[in-house]
């Protein structure tokens, strides 16, 4: 099996929730490593993310934007970059139907950008092997679109449905990265994952709005009939499945990853007040706040990944079971207030 060892390591939105949460399991998992971030630092990122770090020596921020050619470049000169991890992107669903022009930029043009400079620094300029450097690129499971209630899960041979804005720009970069690889030979591997939770995520995003409105006693909303359904990955166990592509992945090659628990929306709703109620005892039952509102248009009903490949491939496996994520999410908020 091939075994890929980064030294250098470009980590591009590094200030959000699963990029500083990769930043920090990979100072405290490889110590040989040495990273640098490169995050805009929009509203969904945050440098209190990366708050006490371990072994900061080995850390560098740099902010700027994803679609500066000339810093890019100068990133990748500067500090010998041999591993790019691509989490940068607009990721906010409702922003994309409201505000598409930022996810075309971010997505699209951003993800071209750190392609074509990879591509010219270590081809060009520094002739690079194959086997000298890496570019992971992150997506999502929302590419495949949405799945009914019988149908199996989204696996690797899944054809592309993007169904909003969001999806669809990263079905796109998903086709340029693979197209790098084609055309170039530039040396990439790519992985879907299903919803992601744990510390360090966005207000707006569906588990911790459900933890803020419980704390400051506001109603939750929950989209339709709240029957929707999600797989749910604690974001530690993405981290590691990342690690392990890196690591031992072939390249050109698609890896899934899915935490095999699917839960409708208002089913988990219900289950973190409960949990909620065991954190921050409240005097009135915290499912009291809940509260139907109207739908997202065009809500994906299903979503679910099949893990075989990469559990088979690379011996990955979802550790953090649902109840002690929670849990751990729930502690962190609550303590973070």
């Amino acid at each position: 099996m091939n075994h890929y060892q980064s030294h250098h390591m470009l980590v591009t939105g590094g200030a959000g929730f699963i990029g500083s949460n990769f930043i920090r399991y990979v100072l405290m998992h490889e110590p040989t490593i040495k990273i640098i971030n490169i995050d805009k630092l929009t509203y969904a990122g945050s440098l209190t993310n990366l708050k006490n770090l371990d072994s900061p020596n080995r850390y560098h921020f740099c902010q700027g934007d994803i679609i500066d050619s000339n810093l890019v470049h100068q990133i990748l000169r500067n500090y010998s970059i041999d591993t790019i991890v691509h989490f940068a992107a607009e990721s906010h669903v409702d922003r994309s139907i409201t505000e598409p022009n930022s996810f075309v930029e971010t997505n699209l043009l951003g993800t071209f950008t750190l392609l074509e400079a990879a591509r010219q620094q270590w081809f060009t300029v520094e002739n690079r092997s194959m086997t000298q450097c890496r570019f992971h690129h992150i997506s999502t499971d929302e590419v495949y679109g949405s799945l009914k209630s019988a149908d199996k899960p989204f696996n690797e041979q899944t054809t592309y449905q993007p169904r909003s804005p969001y999806s669809a720009t990263k079905a796109g970069s998903d086709h340029l990265v693979f197209a790098y690889y084609h055309t170039y030979g530039l040396p990439i591997t790519l992985s879907h994952c299903s919803n992601n939770y744990g510390p360090r995520q966005h207000a707006e995003k569906f588990i911790p709005t459900i933890i803020h409105s419980c704390l400051a006693k506001q109603t939750i909303p929950i989209y339709g009939n709240g029957k929707n359904i999600r797989d749910w990955l604690y974001v530690d166990d993405h981290c590691s499945g990342i690690l392990a592509i890196l690591k031992n992945g072939k390249i050109g090659e698609t890896y899934n990853m899915g935490g095999d628990n699917e839960w409708e929306n208002i089913t988990l709703a219900q289950y973190i007040c409960e949990q909620m109620e065991k954190h921050v005892p409240n005097k009135i039952a915290y499912q009291a706040l809940l509260n139907y509102v109207t739908d997202r248009p065009g809500h994906d009903f299903r979503y679910a990944i099949d893990s075989h490949k990469i559990k088979t491939e690379l011996n990955w496996l979802p550790l953090v079971s649902m109840e002690a994520g929670i849990n751990k999410t729930i502690e962190y908020y609550s303590q973070s207030r």
